[in-house]
Formats: C-alpha cells, sequence, structure tokens
C-alpha cells in the first residue's frame, strides 16, 4: 500500500467504539461526543447541556436542556449552508448518507490539493473520508485550532467533476480557517455534495467500509450535528 493509503478510520480516546464483531463485522463510531467545553469554529454558538428536570431536585424523570449550533461536533452541511434555495438538512438523499465510502489516508499539514488526489481509485465512489493528522487535534485540545488540514478549491472541483456524492474531513471544515468566500465549500454543496464535517479518523484499521451518517431531522435548516458509524465488510 502506497504512502498515500487507503484506510478507513475511526475512534480516538475521546470517541466511544462500537466494538461490537458480528462474524468478520466490526462497526466504529467515528463521530467526536457532543460536550460542554469542545471545540467549536469561532462565532458558532457554544455547547450548554443541563439537566432542565432531575430526579435528584424531585422530578419524576431527568430531562436534558441542549444548546449548541447546528455545526457542532460531527455534523453535516446541506447544499442551503451555502446557496440560496439549496436543499436543507431534513431532505438531504438517505441513499448517499447509507453505503460503501472509500477513505484515503493524506500525508499532508496543511492541505489536500488535486496533486494528492490524481491517481486515487477515485471512480465510481460515492463517499469519500479523509484521514489526516486533524483527528489527533480531537484528543489535543478543547481549544479550537486554527491549523488544520483543509480541501483546496481545485481538490473539491476534482472531487465533483468524479462523481463523489458525499465528502467527509476530520475537523470542523473542509475549508481552510482564513479562506475568503468559501469557495471548496461552494465547489462542493453548488454540486449537490454533502459535506460530513467533525469526523474522528484516527484508529481504525486500513479497508474498505459501509457509512452509515444520518443527520437529526431538522426541517429547514442548512445543516446538522448527526451520528457517523463505519461497518467493516463481511465476506
Amino acid at each position: 500500500m502506497s504512502a498515500v493509503a487507503l484506510a478507513c478510520a475511526g475512534v480516538g480516546s475521546e470517541v466511544s467504539r462500537v466494538g461490537s464483531d458480528r462474524g468478520s463485522m466490526r462497526i466504529y463510531d467515528i463521530s467526536v461526543p457532543i460536550r460542554e467545553k469542545m471545540p467549536t469554529w469561532p462565532g458558532d454558538p457554544a455547547v450548554k447541556v443541563s439537566l432542565a428536570m432531575s430526579m435528584e431536585r424531585g422530578d419524576g424523570a431527568n430531562v436534558s436542556a441542549l444548546s449548541m449550533g447546528a455545526h457542532t461536533g460531527t455534523h453535516f452541511d446541506a447544499p442551503y449552508h451555502m446557496v440560496q434555495g439549496g436543499q436543507t438538512v431534513d431532505r438531504l438523499d438517505l441513499e448517499t448518507l447509507v453505503g460503501p465510502c472509500r477513505v484515503f489516508e493524506i500525508p499532508t499539514e496543511d492541505e489536500i490539493d488535486v496533486t494528492h488526489l490524481r491517481g486515487m481509485p477515485l471512480k465510481g465512489t460515492t463517499r469519500v473520508l479523509f484521514k489526516t493528522t486533524n483527528s489527533n487535534l480531537w484528543a489535543a485540545s478543547d481549544e479550537f485550532s486554527e491549523e488544520f488540514v483543509y480541501l483546496t478549491p481545485t481538490a473539491a472541483k476534482f472531487l465533483v467533476g468524479m462523481g463523489v456524492k458525499l465528502v467527509g474531513v476530520d475537523y470542523l471544515s473542509v475549508e481552510g480557517y482564513n479562506a475568503q468566500g468559501a469557495p471548496a465549500h461552494l465547489a462542493l454543496l453548488g454540486a449537490g455534495v454533502i459535506i460530513l464535517e467533525g469526523l474522528n479518523l484516527a484508529d481504525v484499521p486500513p479497508g474498505d467500509y459501509e457509512l452509515i451518517a444520518l443527520p437529526l431531522k431538522i426541517e429547514g435548516a442548512e445543516g446538522a450535528p448527526g451520528r457517523a458509524l463505519l461497518r467493516t465488510l463481511g465476506s
């Protein structure tokens, strides 16, 4: 396997693993846990989790109150995020969100460009996840990191040209922190490509997987948090 290795990756120290084995099949949770003080994009609402009702206070049940932005942790960007009149998150194609995926490990410290993608087996691949050094950031700090690996606009356009319908990355944006005008987002979302951000792709062995990734069904929203799993393919 080459340095630019085909790999599917998953949980780090802060992500719970679903480690059930059914014959040769295994499930990995590649979502990050939603919690207070977790990294969020600068300017987005902070995460707040509290008990609105508490059995310790004499209530009949425990009921949590949640406050967060739609782009918290592992989340989905629907076209409406950047395209006026675009598809909203509650109307995303379920057949795109569930199915075989291919994840590539990219040995770069800053950007994923077309030079990294040429020669990769992308033809006929609907779902692509990129494993980078970003996955190490989840365990490194609760502070948002401005230095993370991102997609260049030309790489985004290349993926569209290859027919990819879902792109997943292992930090909070496909876009570089200081990017002007969100060109990578626009290239993908403008073509109807679903963006899955905030994955943790640290520890899963290389290989092809089935992706099961579903956003909260929030009517009319441009994005939503969700849960993403990888399941190994049985023989």
